[in-house]
This record gives structure tokens, C-alpha cells and sequence, in this order.
């Protein structure tokens, strides 16, 4: 029996690591980040104990990247999905489905996304792995395509609002509205209300109109 080529190990090292990353987010999401071991990471995953200690070098980071991992392939979902946008609205169409996107993840995913926030606020920081960089492209070509004219300025400053709304989304004791959040976001970027997936009902009494409205 030949050997695998080089190409062939590097799709199934891939494949591995992607098990793994997705039975992190199932595992959290179900049962909480103390709860999950990186044993029964491997098992949901279907490899071997000493194959998550190669990837990653601890559970924190491995949950950061599953959940980076999650973000970016929801955002790149929700960037592409049909009709794609064009014309010259295309960019602020675009804007709001990266905004919903993310506040998405955080109804949908409460307690996945609050220990992932968590984790992030630790000293370790952002895990620079390749689920964050895919991340952050996405998020900054989004601000590209917006028509902003400083990209480096707008992109981290996109990054740290959408940051700010999860958290307030999420703050126990005292969650924020995500309806609430979504217009104010909107606001700061000129958005209409039925740009993106707008919620049932309509935007919050007191939302000041956007830009555009005026």
C-alpha cells in the first residue's frame, strides 16, 4: 500500500481540526464550558485525546477558535445568501446583514457566545488563529464594500460595536433588548429598519430615524 501523499494528510489534519472545533461549539452550547472536557470534545469528535493537545494548546483557546470558527462561516452565510446585493446600496445592505448576523449568534446561541465574550475579556485576548482571521476579513471587506474611506479607523471600530452589543445582549441581570441594539447600530450606520433580517414588529419606540429618513 503506497503512502498518502503530502496533499492527502493535509486535507485529513484539516478535516480533523474542523471535527474538533464544531464538537466544541455542540459540547459548550449544550453543557457549559466547566462541564466539557476536552476528552468528550475528542469522543463527539471522533479522534484521538492527543490529537486536541496538537491543535490547540488548551480548552480556552480551543473554544475561541470553535466560536470564531461559528461566526465567520454564519457572517460569510449571511453575506452570500440570495439575492446577493448589488447596485449602489449593495454596501449598506451588506452592513446590516453582518450586524444581524452577529446579534443572530447571540439570541441564538445565549450561552456559547457569553463564555466565548467571557473568555476574550480573560488575559489571554483574541486567540490569532485562522477562524479570527477569516473573521476579520470578512468584517473588513463588509466595511470596504460600506464605501468607507478609512478602513483601518472603521473596521476595528465596526469590530468594538458589535462586540458592545453582544456583551449588552448578553449581560445577565440586565440584557439589553436586541431589537434595541439593532437600531442603534443602524443609526450609527445609516441603515433602514428593513435592510437585513428585521425582526417582527418593527423598530423600538424612540428610535431616532436613520440618515436617510431625515
Amino acid at each position: 500500500m503506497s503512502p498518502r501523499s503530502a496533499s492527502v494528510n493535509e486535507e485529513l489534519r484539516r478535516r480533523s481540526r474542523e471535527r474538533l472545533l464544531q464538537a466544541t461549539v455542540e459540547l459548550v452550547a449544550e453543557r457549559g464550558f466547566e462541564a466539557t472536557t476536552l476528552g468528550d470534545i475528542a469522543d463527539r469528535a471522533g479522534t484521538a485525546r492527543g490529537l486536541v493537545s496538537y491543535y490547540f494548546p488548551g480548552k480556552r483557546q480551543l473554544l475561541q477558535s470553535a466560536v470564531h470558527r461559528l461566526m465567520h462561516l454564519t457572517l460569510e452565510a449571511a453575506l452570500e445568501r440570495q439575492p446577493r446585493p448589488d447596485g449602489p446600496d449593495a454596501g449598506r445592505e451588506l452592513m446590516a446583514r453582518a450586524i444581524d448576523a452577529i446579534l443572530g449568534l447571540a439570541m441564538e446561541r445565549p450561552r456559547l457566545m457569553r463564555t466565548h465574550m467571557a473568555g476574550i475579556l480573560q488575559a489571554e485576548g483574541f486567540v490569532q488563529c485562522a477562524e479570527q482571521q477569516r473573521l476579520a476579513e470578512l468584517l473588513r471587506d463588509t466595511v470596504v464594500r460600506y464605501g468607507s474611506a478609512d478602513v483601518d479607523t472603521d473596521y476595528p471600530l465596526l469590530r468594538a460595536l458589535l462586540m458592545g452589543a453582544v456583551v449588552a445582549v448578553l449581560l445577565p441581570g440586565a440584557p439589553m433588548p436586541a431589537a434595541r441594539l439593532r437600531a442603534e447600530l443602524f443609526q450609527r450606520y445609516g441603515l433602514d429598519w428593513e435592510l437585513g433580517v428585521p425582526p417582527d414588529g418593527g423598530p423600538p419606540g424612540g428610535t431616532f430615524p436613520s440618515p436617510r429618513q431625515r
